[in-house]
């Protein structure tokens, strides 16, 4: 999946010292702390939440974890970074080329369009199909190149009680009506689907600026 995935494009270097690898949206640091328990790495989770940073703190104490605004200046050094990862998380797409090394790669993954369907279906009368990779791409084409694209899909059939911790946590907010739909539901086998991009940073204005 998303993990592998990370160390393949590592493994593609040859030099060291440790690769530096970013996760935006870091949350409770599993997924750095899976890619540091594989390969050597300066690892650094951000993410907005002080609770979330605090357990990956107390978790994964050997990696760096920030408290910070994805959407705003990222508190790293310009071409600093081999890999930046954004996991369903927030993007900043010249922040991300900034921090970058030159011909560092950015892993970005989303929900797919059938993730959830079953859900969706069951809580809203309808599963609408929407891929979004696309638009990731094109926010991205001014600094990134396409170097591939990956989907991961699993069924699993999940309890009512999971459900219902499923739909709190993706969809905010969801209608008392809604949830009264799930009541009936004892189990429900559900899609969990991901889409990713591998995108490469290209030579930019930065580099120009750096070497003069």
């Amino acid at each position: 999946g998303f993990i592998e995935a990370a160390l393949d494009v590592l493994g593609r270097r040859s030099a060291p010292p440790a690769p530096v690898v970013v996760d935006l949206g870091s949350g409770s640091g599993e997924t750095l702390a899976a890619i540091a328990a594989r390969l050597t790495i300066v690892g650094i989770g951000i993410d907005l939440s002080t609770a979330a940073a605090d357990h990956a703190a107390r978790h994964s104490p050997a990696l760096t974890w920030l408290v910070a605004n994805a959407d705003r200046r990222l508190p790293l050094l310009d071409a600093s970074v081999d890999l930046v990862l954004s996991q369903q998380a927030r993007r900043n797409p010249l922040e991300c080329a900034r921090i970058l090394a030159p011909g560092g790669y950015l892993l970005v993954s989303l929900p797919a369009p059938d993730d959830l369907i079953e859900l969706r279906e069951a809580v809203q009368g309808e599963a609408l199909e929407r891929s979004r990779l696309d638009a990731v791409i094109a926010e991205h084409a001014d600094h990134f190149t396409l170097v591939s694209r990956h989907n991961w899909t699993m069924r699993q059939p999940l309890t009512r009680d999971a459900l219902l911790d499923l739909l709190s946590g993706t969809y905010r907010g969801a209608r008392h009506s809604e949830r009264q739909r799930l009541d009936s539901l004892d189990q429900l086998t559900v899609t969990l689907s991901a889409d990713a991009v591998l995108l490469r940073r290209q030579p930019s204005s930065f580099d120009t600026r750096r070497s003069s």
